[in-house]
């Protein structure tokens, strides 16, 4: 485990001065009643692939329930649907929350269902390409707790948004059902759709950590409904210290998702401002991007050493970017190294691209770029072969973690660089 701390003071009076009105102290009486509201979930919106998505017929007259895990807990919450990639605008009928009975069961505590609003009104019409928030409803729920959001659409979205990548179940059926105990003649399936995020308001001194990556944030290899991702683990993690049990981990990554190009949903760069800057108590982002990049570069054939050079620098220049863009909202950037990918059965990795990904990890771990460094190579690779990942962190395919994996990994993230 590396930790590098950037010696920068102007960023370190940034940081100050944007915390600084979380006290309250020197603003007008009307803001200092006003909640901190932190984001403590939240998922990368994209258009599902078609496999992924879900058919119109199913969203005419449908309701849709899903579950969310929590970061940090809060008395008082609001949740954020999403119609980011629609071409038109989406009316929903009714949303209502609940608690869970089971992580894999549509069944909810009805005595706990609760409708939103929008405006006081229980339907909203979300504009195309807009994400919309409900109004804030006192429903306290605790840290690592899971949450149910359960909507009905009269007419399918014209262009869906959603998250395949899930790692959790979602049930859908005909008819407006968002308060029903159970659905017993649902429909399952493995991605969520349309809710980009749940906010809470939590104490002054709480912030949001958003992780930026690919399929090795979203979890790909993880366990369905067991919410093991890394991320999962940073954020029981934080639970376990008072200095930390304020700070909220969203996990902002997307399979197969890139810095330079659009991928599996949109590029690094073009969704940093939805992804990291928007979201409410943002304080920190961890960026885990690159291996896409990197193995796309030769994935179809070889390519000419100066390729693999400019390759290096794009994806240098783009970190760049990403730094200045958080700092200039006040947000650490935290850099972490990418994973050894020998052997993986679908870029088929070289000795060039190995030193493509020591290049850049080199460049990561290099005092003045990032804030921090958390050096996951350093920890996911194994020392006989530092090209590969060790055996009982593979999944398999020599790309992605395995739950020990990533467990591992969340235990790597050194909780000092969050204490309050």
């Amino acid at each position: 485990m590396t930790f590098v701390q950037r010696n920068f003071l102007p960023l370190s009076l940034t940081l100050l001065l944007v915390a600084a009105p979380r006290t309250g102290q020197g603003q007008p009486e009307s803001k200092k009643s006003e909640p901190t509201w932190v984001g403590t979930w939240a998922a990368s919106q994209q258009i599902p692939e078609p496999q992924n998505s879900l058919p119109s017929d199913d969203l005419r007259d449908g309701t849709v329930r899903q579950i969310f895990h929590l970061s940090i807990g809060g008395e008082t919450l609001r949740v954020r649907l999403s119609n980011a990639f629609g071409t038109a605008p989406l009316h929903f009928t009714s949303v209502d929350i609940a608690r869970p009975l089971s992580l894999s069961s549509p069944q909810i505590d009805p005595a706990s269902n609760k409708v939103l609003t929008f405006s006081g009104n229980s339907d909203v019409i979300v504009p195309a390409g807009a994400d919309y928030v409900s109004d804030p409803i006192s429903y306290p729920v605790e840290a690592l707790s899971s949450l149910d959001v359960t909507f009905h659409l009269d007419e399918p979205p014209a262009g869906e948004t959603g998250h395949p990548g899930s790692r959790a179940t979602s049930y859908y059926v005909h008819g407006n059902m968002v308060s029903a105990a159970d659905l017993p003649k649902a429909k399952r399936v493995d991605h969520w759709y349309q809710v980009s995020g749940i906010d809470v308001t939590a104490a002054q001194n709480a912030a949001a950590i958003a992780v930026l990556g690919d399929s090795i944030t979203d979890g790909h290899a993880a366990t369905t409904n067991g919410n093991d991702r890394w991320t999962d683990v940073l954020a029981a993690r934080l639970q376990g210290s008072a200095a930390t049990r304020n700070v909220a981990v969203l996990n902002e990554g997307i399979g197969g998702n890139h810095l330079l190009t659009d991928g599996l949903g949109p590029n690094a760069l073009a969704r940093f401002d939805r992804d990291v800057i928007a979201q409410a108590g943002i304080r920190y982002v961890i960026v885990l991007e690159a291996i896409n990049d990197l193995g796309d570069l030769t994935r179809l054939g070889d390519v000419s050493p100066q390729a693999h050079s400019e390759m290096v620098q794009r994806i240098i220049a783009a970190y760049e970017q990403i730094i200045a863009r958080a700092h200039a909202h006040g947000i650490e950037a935290i850099g972490a190294t990418i994973l050894p990918d020998a052997g993986s059965t679908y870029y088929h990795p070289g000795p060039s691209n190995e030193a493509d990904r020591q290049a850049v990890n080199g460049w990561i771990r290099a005092p003045g770029h990032f804030d921090a460094v958390i050096d996951f190579d350093k920890i996911m690779r194994d020392p006989q072969q530092p090209e590969r990942l060790l055996p009982a962190y593979d999944s398999g395919d020599h790309l992605h973690p395995s739950p020990s994996g990533y467990h591992a990994m969340g235990e790597a993230v050194p909780l000092a660089l969050f204490a309050q």
